[in-house]
């Protein structure tokens, strides 16, 4: 019997390859560990929240960067008392809450661009043209910049991919 023959190589070596990967971790704290204990101990401290946002966001994690900058929002305007649904949101209130705090403000305007700027990521225009014309509507200025992706989006009409579309752009291109 050929000893050689007998051994499971690819399991060995798969074991060996899943060792030295689990040992680059040895001493060592995952990257978004402390992120997510800070969140655990002050889930609505916006620092917190904006660390976590730009880590999901930066890895690529953008259903997971949306969750956070939807709960930064919530968390923004419930601190300056603006309405729970953003649809709501009106001049009224916003320059009653720029006397309390402009910083804050901009803050909640920033997190709701954020939304809308990862539905468009995710492929999800309708949502992310929504939520950008409600930060345009609101910041007449445009001091945020929500006018340029809007005119983006304007740019590519009414197209709302869904699988069919894509499956049939692909096969075209073959």
């Amino acid at each position: 019997m050929n000893t050689r023959a007998a051994t499971r190589w690819p399991a060995v070596w798969a074991v060996f390859a899943g060792g030295l990967v689990a040992g680059a971790y040895i001493g060592k704290v995952p990257p978004a560990l402390p992120l997510l204990r800070a969140f655990v101990q002050a889930p609505t401290h916006l620092t917190v929240l904006v660390a976590l946002y730009r880590y999901y966001y930066y890895n690529h994690r953008l259903q997971e960067a949306l969750h956070v900058a939807r709960q930064a929002r919530v968390v923004a305007g419930a601190e300056m008392g603006f309405p729970d649904d953003w649809r709501t949101m009106d001049l009224l209130y916003l320059s009653a809450g720029a006397r309390r705090s402009l910083g804050q403000v901009r803050f909640y305007l920033l997190s709701l661009k954020a939304e809308g700027f990862l539905y468009l990521r995710l492929a999800q225009y309708a949502a992310g043209r929504e939520r950008l014309q409600k930060v345009r509507e609101l910041d007449e200025a445009d001091r945020l910049g929500s006018a340029a992706l809007l005119a983006i989006i304007d740019s590519c009409g009414d197209y709302e991919p869904t699988a069919p579309d894509l499956a049939a752009d692909y096969k075209e291109a073959l």
